[in-house]
C-alpha cells in the first residue's frame, strides 16, 4: 500500500516537473491536490443554485383575485326601464346588477296587483336599457287579440268577432247592431254611422260623446258593450 502511494507521488511529481526528493516532493504534491480540491469545490459553489417557490402561489392567487374582480365589474350593468300596467307603483326605475330580469323590474315597482295577468309574460327574460315592461290585467290580452282580429277582418268577419266577444264595434257596426246598445235608438245609431263616415273612426269610447244625445252617463252604461 505504501509502495503504491510512493509511486503515485513520484508519478505526480514527474508530471508537474518536481525534482525534489522525499518530503519536499510529497509536500508539493499534497499542495497541488489540495489546491485542485479547493478549485473544484469553488466550481461547485459557483455552479450550484437554488429555486425558491414560496412566493409563486401568492402571485397566482393575487392574479386570480384580480381577474375575478375584473370579470365582476364587466358583468355588472345599469339599466333604466319603464314599468306600467298592473303593478303597485308604475314608473321609471334604475336597476343595477349582474343578471337583471323582468321580475326584478316588477319588484322595483312594488309587485303585482291582484288583477295582474302574467300568463303571457316571461318573468325570467333579461331586460335591456330603455325597455318598457307592461303587465296586463285579466282579460286585457284577450281583448287586444279580439281588437286586432277585428281591425284586420272584413265587415262580415268583424260582425262574427263582435258576436263572439259580446261587444259591438262602433266603427263597423250597422245601424241595427248599434241599436242593441243601451240608450241608443235609431236616430242615435244613424248619427254614429254618419259621424264616423264624416270624421273617421272613433279612436276611443269617449269619442262617442261628440254625438248629440250621448253624454257621460249614457257612455258609462254602454262602455262595457262597445269596442273601437
Amino acid at each position: 500500500m505504501a509502495q503504491k502511494r510512493t509511486q503515485t507521488v513520484r508519478r505526480l511529481a514527474r508530471r508537474y516537473g518536481l525534482r525534489a526528493k522525499g518530503g519536499v516532493a510529497l509536500a508539493c504534491v499534497l499542495m497541488i491536490l489540495l489546491l485542485g480540491g479547493v478549485g473544484a469545490f469553488g466550481v461547485m459553489q459557483t455552479t450550484s443554485f437554488t429555486i425558491d417557490t414560496q412566493d409563486e402561489p401568492k402571485e397566482v392567487m393575487q392574479n386570480d383575485v384580480a381577474e375575478a374582480e375584473t370579470e365582476a365589474e364587466a358583468t355588472t350593468t345599469t339599466v333604466v326601464v319603464h314599468v306600467d300596467g298592473a303593478v303597485v307603483a308604475p314608473g321609471v326605475y334604475v336597476l343595477e346588477g349582474t343578471s337583471l330580469r323582468v321580475n326584478d323590474a316588477i319588484d322595483m315597482a312594488q309587485g303585482l296587483l291582484k288583477d295582474a295577468d302574467t300568463t303571457t309574460m316571461n318573468l325570467a327574460a333579461p331586460i335591456e336599457d330603455g325597455q318598457k315592461i307592461h303587465v296586463p290585467t285579466e282579460g286585457e290580452v284577450a281583448q287586444a287579440e279580439v281588437s286586432a282580429a277585428s281591425s284586420q277582418a272584413s265587415p262580415q268577419q268583424q260582425s262574427m268577432v263582435n258576436a263572439t266577444s259580446g261587444r259591438i264595434n262602433v266603427n263597423t257596426a250597422t245601424v241595427e247592431e248599434l241599436q242593441e246598445l243601451p240608450g241608443v235608438g235609431e236616430a242615435t245609431a244613424s248619427a254614429i254611422v254618419e259621424d264616423r263616415q264624416s270624421n273617421g273612426p272613433f279612436a276611443s269610447p269617449e269619442d262617442l260623446m261628440r254625438i248629440s244625445g250621448i253624454g257621460e252617463k249614457k257612455l258609462q252604461k254602454m262602455r262595457g258593450m262597445i269596442d273601437v
